[in-house]
């Protein structure tokens, strides 16, 4: 059996359903070989920055690796932006990449650079295949480390003169990773710790969702009765209308939620990643800290660890939960709650004007508690973060740790192929949206259904306030578009520029029978 047959056996074990790439002259042996697998399809794109995304996408909602594929070169260094936000927001990843043969990799070669070098930073590992009976030892590795806490990036490349070698190999078991549950010591000095103040103030982050302690961490909250926040990806664990929700923080301007935050006199912080914000934005008093966390906290002046419970979030609060916690229940000053909807408009409609915050609410009333919302990056995201509440978690999908933008439309695919009962929404600035519009002709192709919010206004809006902030003018932050309806029916795709709230009410009452392109022309182009 040739290397590549026995990869894609491999990947079979591992329970891959989708590989998203571009085809290229190193990977056609292992195109051939997915041709014949009968558990995994093979989905070309049309970028190889959208397979990225889109397997970052799928792994965030799958729970799996997503995978991706490219050929070596210009093919690689396409993967590279993809792959890193997939490290930075902990997303499992793992990328098949194609590589010059072993024999002219110590020349100047045409296409060659060193891949493993290019996405060490961007990955959790990043090596190349060098004996090809290695091959189901290493992707057994890149799964498990993939998925293992926190999540990331893993990239495996193939040299070209491997591909079609004969090895006898069979891929390795898969065996579940060990999960560790802090001792009763710790566990212990929690309890002492929780305790001792009077004011706990629970930070909420997505780790909580990645290791499903959703519940857990609901029964933790409901028993200490102390207020609670999210990071911008672990939106939707509280309910909306939870007494203890105040919503969200991490923004850079009007963060109403640090009021709040300020008058604790503990900090509970729960499966937060630093990467969405670090704590000398957040914890300027700095509060001591209980840290929850499979990971040990990072050594900070700002993030002050008094105790540390490392383990499974899931069976470490099931832990916590058993102990007699004395309640906790006290309110920040001044209705904060109430201060907090207002200055982030939640429930809050503004007549009838088509703008972000509108467009949220309409999706929040009108579409099911199931709804995914994908969030590309811009002006638009930060509306997002405040405003929208969704009604479960997992149900927000947005880039905030690397933040990148383009990440939208693939994604739209990765989350339909990996939820292909749930109904999702797009909603992308003008700007993010051209960078990956393309990804449109591989969802008509796969017959996908989604709905995408373009917000047109012929700027990169985030850096047109930021500029006039700073500067009192702007520059080289406007364009002209195309016309987004036009477009979207060039590739058989239904477009619809509603002009009123009304209109886009209708529309998003509509049960989601076809890929729909919402034109949202928010400024007339200049």
């Amino acid at each position: 059996m040739k290397l590549t047959d026995t990869l894609v056996q491999c990947l079979e074990n591992e329970g891959v359903e989708y590989i998203f790439g571009i085809v290229g002259t190193e990977t056609l042996d292992l195109d051939d070989s997915l041709s014949k697998s009968t558990k995994i399809q093979y989905v070309n794109v049309r970028h190889e920055q959208g397979a990225a995304f889109m397997a970052d996408v799928y792994g965030r909602l799958s729970k799996k690796a997503g995978v991706c594929l490219s050929t070596l070169g210009p093919g690689a260094a396409n993967l590279v932006t993809g792959i890193a936000s997939a490290k930075l927001d902990h997303s499992p990843l793992v990328a098949l990449i194609g590589q010059a043969g072993i024999e002219r990799q110590h020349d100047e070669s045409h296409q060659y650079m060193d891949i493993v070098k290019l996405l060490e930073p961007a990955t959790k590992w990043s090596t190349q295949i060098q004996d090809p009976k290695m091959v189901p030892a290493l992707i057994r590795k890149a799964f498990r480390l993939a998925l293992m806490e926190k999540p990331g990036s893993v990239a495996i490349t193939l040299p070209e003169n491997f591909a079609a070698e004969q090895i006898a190999n069979t891929p390795l078991s898969v065996t579940p990773t060990p999960e560790t549950v802090p001792d009763a010591a710790s566990l212990n000095a929690a309890k002492d710790l929780i305790q001792k103040y009077t004011k706990p103030f629970i930070i909420i982050g997505n780790g909580v969702i990645r290791q499903d302690a959703v519940q857990e961490l609901i029964t933790f909250i409901n028993s200490l009765q102390s207020p609670a926040t999210h990071s911008f990806m672990a939106k939707g664990i509280l309910p909306p209308e939870h007494q203890q929700n105040f919503f969200t923080f991490g923004f850079k301007e009007n963060d109403a939620v640090l009021a709040g935050m300020n008058e604790a006199d503990l900090l509970i912080v729960i499966g937060f990643d630093f990467v969405e914000q670090l704590p000398n934005a957040w914890n300027k008093n700095k509060l001591p800290v209980l840290h929850i966390d499979p990971l040990p906290a990072e050594v900070n002046e700002y993030y002050p660890v008094q105790c540390e419970l490392v383990g499974n979030i899931k069976k470490t609060l099931e832990a916590l939960n058993q102990a007699e916690l004395t309640v906790k229940s006290w309110l920040p000053s001044g209705d904060l709650q109430a201060q907090i909807k207002t200055t982030y408009q939640i429930n809050q409609n503004q007549q009838e004007s088509l703008n972000i915050e509108n467009v949220l609410h309409l999706i929040e009333k009108f579409t099911p508690e199931n709804t995914i919302v994908i969030s590309d990056v811009g002006a638009h995201k930060v509306s997002i973060a405040k405003t929208y509440q969704p009604k479960k978690p997992d149900r927000l999908i947005m880039s905030n740790g690397l933040a990148t933008m383009g990440i939208a439309i693939p994604g739209s695919i990765g989350a339909k192929l990996a939820c292909a009962n749930d109904p999702v929404i797009c909603i992308t600035g003008d700007g993010g949206a051209l960078m990956n519009f393309a990804e449109l002709e591989t969802a008509k192709r796969l017959g996908l259904t989604f709905t995408i919010i373009v917000l047109d206004d012929s700027m990169l809006k985030l850096e047109v306030k930021q500029m006039n902030n700073k500067f009192g003018n702007t520059y080289g932050v406007t364009f002209q578009n195309p016309d987004f309806v036009q477009l979207a029916q060039s590739f058989g795709v239904k477009g619809i520029r509603p002009k009123t709230l009304a209109e886009l009410e209708t529309i998003l009452k509509e049960p989601q029978q076809e890929i729909v392109l919402i034109d949202l022309v928010t400024q007339n182009p200049q």
